[in-house]
């Protein structure tokens, strides 16, 4: 069997972010067969910016970052939502990996099959931002995992006090949308 290797990107920037731990859990639950690497730098992705979107311009962690989403199996995206839709800086990770001026390199999202999910604190948890990260997703003609969707509501009540998920029923269904996203590698690996 086939290791299949998830490259998983937060969509938050705190330090007890539910999301990063969602992605944890992502790592302690897997249903086997997946190395799920957690993207610790989203913080220093600068501002999407065109005039350097370029191979001999881009800036580094930006290349980086290109790199591993390209060599990847899959993605993962955990969100949060900030006024209904995706924060900024996810928003702008997915623009540096949306484009390919120079038509030599591939977009690294195209054809990349991509699970979303997503925590927050209320009660309708992470329904817009998912919807907006969906329609992101189809631009970039990503290969996204309709079901199971993973809405995390009231995310404060299913992790316990050292931040692990706790909730069984969360754990099910983050499993299952694990399996749907191996199942979607691979269809992709038999093509």
């Amino acid at each position: 069997m086939t290791t299949s290797r998830i490259f998983a990107l937060s969509g938050s920037l705190r330090a007890d972010s539910h999301n990063t731990r969602l992605l944890r859990a992502a790592q302690k639950f897997n249903p086997g067969g997946q190395e799920i690497e957690i993207y610790e730098g989203l913080r220093e992705i600068p501002p999407y910016d065109y005039d350097l979107d370029t191979l001999e311009t881009r800036p580094a962690v930006v290349t980086d970052l290109r790199h591993r989403v390209r060599e990847a199996d899959g993605l993962l995206i955990a969100t949060p939502e900030f006024n209904y839709s995706v924060p900024g800086v996810l928003k702008n990770a997915l623009d540096w990996l949306s484009t390919d001026w120079t038509r030599t390199e591939g977009v690294p999202l195209a054809r990349k099959p991509v699970a979303v999910m997503g925590a927050a604190p209320t009660n309708f948890g992470t329904v817009r931002a998912q919807l907006a990260l969906r329609q992101m997703l189809v631009c970039t003609d990503s290969d996204v995992v309709v079901k199971p969707e993973v809405i995390v509501f009231r995310s404060q009540d299913r992790f316990d006090d050292q931040g692990n998920l706790a909730d069984e029923g969360t754990i099910e269904l983050l499993q299952a949308l694990l399996t749907a996203l191996q199942e979607k590698i691979d269809a992709g690996r038999t093509r």
